[in-house]
């Protein structure tokens, strides 16, 4: 039985890069907060520029390559993926509805037909 083994490297700079772009977001947020009285401007500069510092930060770790990585693959998958045309989008549409509106009559009818055994035959609750 063949087992796979995932193996990660995490080295001691990695993880001082995660651990930096996460004190970079910790750092981005209380800096929107704290320069509440400089106004909207600092705020927001502040908040984007330390979430902007901390996805580079972020990127040149090895997890942020894997997950660039993971982008590009994922990119390429969708580009390979074929979309239906606006009639087979129609068709298909059309039978989805059809089969619900059909569903439907038949629960109701079922719920009908149950009502009546149960209630006017088994029980004799006349309505």
């Amino acid at each position: 039985m063949a087992t796979s083994q995932v193996e990660t490297v995490n080295t001691g700079a990695d993880k001082a890069k995660l651990a930096a772009a996460v004190a970079l977001v910790i750092g981005a947020v209380a800096g929107f907060y704290l320069l509440g009285r400089q106004g909207q401007w600092a705020q927001w500069g502040a908040l984007v520029l330390g979430l902007a510092a901390a996805f580079v930060v972020f990127m040149t770790s090895e997890s942020g390559k894997e997950f660039a990585a993971f982008g590009r693959d994922s990119w390429k998958e969708v580009k390979k993926v074929v979309w239906p045309t606006r009639k087979e989008t129609v068709q298909m549409t059309l039978y989805v509805i059809a089969f619900c509106a059909v569903m439907g009559l038949f629960l109701w009818l079922t719920d009908k037909t149950l009502e009546w055994v149960f209630y006017d035959l088994i029980l004799g609750w006349k309505k």
